[in-house]
């Protein structure tokens, strides 16, 4: 309720005339200080807004009496920055990846500015440092499903794994056995697989449906029990306990072996040509191929 303004008993400070249950709001002005320095910032706003750009208008937005630009002075960084490394650019455009790699400086500067780029495009799926992940490669070893030279990884850079930005794409297409095989000889695949990779193959009906199904792209036969994979065609290497499936570390138990060959997952890649320059692209081949796995 409101009345007419009086003097707080206690504090002797003015109110405002307004009161809540017996409790007066006293008129304490803001300190003159605590005001200047509110004007003073009103002021500066507006210079602000007349020297930078500001408001919105039909055709764009006031462009500001200085004519600034964060574009303009980011396009100026970039330059600068080329300008200083022009002599390592063009040694990466002009010359092929091996050849990079054999010029020391070079390879130090791909090496540096690849280990860059992996973290800002390729780590959020092959994770840090090429560790991989379920259903994405790991890249810190010897083990490559597309090859691990120089000029092998450049290609899958450049046009990906099944993408359809690149029609030089590398594609490999594990064909779904559950309409060829019986779900009896489907596992009987998946456990002759899972004894391969623990280097205790034996001859049966497994290895039959093995050499006759599958030994043609992953390689191996009854003679050669190990599967070292076929890099032509994509076809990753059986012989060894690395799965993609099952993630870095993990084993793949026959129920998971036999879902594969059943139905099996097929990722994708994307093409970085177009995306990346083709310097960038051959610094992150150099990068990938020293993790630990190049050959």
């Amino acid at each position: 309720m409101a009345r007419n303004p009086e003097k707080d008993a206690i504090s002797g400070q003015s109110t405002t005339g307004h009161e809540w249950d017996g409790i007066s709001e006293l008129n304490t002005p803001l300190p003159k200080w605590w005001v200047y320095v509110f004007y003073i910032c009103v002021l500066w706003a507006v210079g602000y807004w007349v020297v930078y750009p500001s408001f919105p208008v039909k055709d764009g937005f006031i462009k500001g009496t200085f004519n600034y630009s964060s574009r303009a002075e980011l396009e100026k960084d970039v330059a600068k920055a080329r300008s200083v490394h022009e002599t390592e650019l063009k040694g990466l455009s002009s010359k092929s990846v091996d050849e990079i790699y054999t010029d020391s400086n070079l390879r130090q500067y791909a090496m540096a500015g690849g280990a860059v780029l992996f973290k800002e495009n390729c780590a959020p799926c092959h994770q840090s440092n090429g560790a991989g992940a379920k259903g994405y490669p790991t890249l810190a070893d010897d083990e490559w499903i597309w090859g691990g030279t120089l000029t092998d990884i450049q290609t899958t850079l450049l046009h990906g794994i099944r993408s359809d930005k690149s029609a030089e794409t590398r594609v490999s297409e594990m064909p779904a056995f559950a309409g060829t095989l019986s779900a009896d000889e489907i596992r009987q695949v998946a456990t002759y697989v899972k004894a391969m990779s623990q280097g205790k193959v034996e001859a049966g009906p497994g290895q039959d449906l093995y050499v006759n199904n599958c030994a043609a792209c992953h390689s191996s036969d009854g003679a050669n029990p190990v599967s070292d994979g076929g890099q032509a065609v994509g076809a990753p290497a059986l012989g060894n306990a690395v799965w993609l499936y099952a993630g870095p570390g993990k084993d793949m138990t026959v129920d998971m072996i036999s879902a594969q060959i059943a139905a099996p997952k097929h990722g994708v890649m994307p093409a970085w040509q177009g995306r990346l320059k083709d310097e960038e692209i051959k610094m992150l081949a150099v990068y990938v191929h020293s993790l630990g796995g190049g050959k």
